[in-house]
């Protein structure tokens, strides 16, 4: 019958590719091959840590006039806009304000800005000439980037990287927990955040969580807030003329 060719060839098709499917993925405490990073130096320029102190003093004094002056009047972007909240017949002084959530839960957006105005580090963007942003990612091997992603069968968002070398990796999420390892200058597998033990208000935006790892020999621990970034973390963006000098320019939203 002519069925019976069909049916043979789709077992076929079947057994070939049985083996691939109940193939067994890595689990997320296997051990992996670290890749290293080069973290970025400082930015040379004084007159950008000029510009740094104006948007300090902006977010200090919270006034809208105060922050409107440091921002490029025309041609601002949002990059990574989720909430499709960018409208371009605003100023930009008022998308940059919906863009950092500046006067959301009692001003948080205005304490968003005083820490992008710590940030010493940029790096062009590469999609807009002239444009720089902070922070800057660390170098590292894209090759070697990228076979770790294959072989753990993860994505970028799945990696955190230390910034600085040596912060504990401890055995529990409190800051007396004894240490299984420290952080290396090299990329970390993320598992997710978790509250320190004993953390009696979890709502409290001043108890920031700690983050679940996974160490290059399979250990699992937890590094205790502000020890981690990631390459998909929001950054400011700023654009440099020869008469206004430094300007926040845009911005890009950070996640997946």
């Amino acid at each position: 019958m002519p069925i019976r060719p069909l049916l043979c060839a789709a077992l076929a098709a079947f057994l070939l590719t049985a083996p691939a499917a109940a193939q067994v993925l890595p689990q997320p405490s296997a051990p992996y091959a670290p890749v290293g990073i080069v973290l970025p130096a400082p930015y040379p320029d004084p007159s950008f840590a000029a510009l740094r102190a104006a948007i300090t003093a902006a977010a200090k004094s919270r006034l809208y006039a105060d922050l409107e002056a440091l921002v490029l009047p025309h041609g601002f972007f949002w990059e990574r806009d989720f909430a499709n909240a960018y409208d371009p017949k605003k100023p930009s002084v008022d998308n940059l304000a919906m863009a950092v959530a500046l006067e959301q839960s009692d001003g948080i957006g205005w304490d968003k800005l005083a820490r992008f105005a710590d940030e010493k580090t940029l790096e062009p963007l590469d999609s807009r000439p002239g444009v720089f942003c902070a922070p800057a990612r660390p170098a590292y091997d894209m090759v070697d980037f990228s076979r770790l992603l294959n072989a753990t069968y993860t994505s970028a968002t799945d990696w955190a990287y230390p910034l600085a070398d040596g912060a504990p990796v401890r055995a529990a999420a409190r800051a007396n927990a004894p240490a299984v390892g420290q952080l290396m200058l090299q990329f970390v597998r993320h598992l997710g955040l978790q509250r320190a033990e004993g953390d009696a208000a979890p709502g409290n935006p001043q108890s920031s969580p700690w983050a679940k790892v996974v160490l290059p020999d399979g250990k699992i621990g937890y590094v205790e807030p502000g020890h981690l970034s990631a390459l998909t973390v929001e950054r400011l963006c700023y654009i440099k003329d020869n008469v206004a000098g430094w300007r926040i320019a845009g911005f890009i939203g950070g996640g997946s």
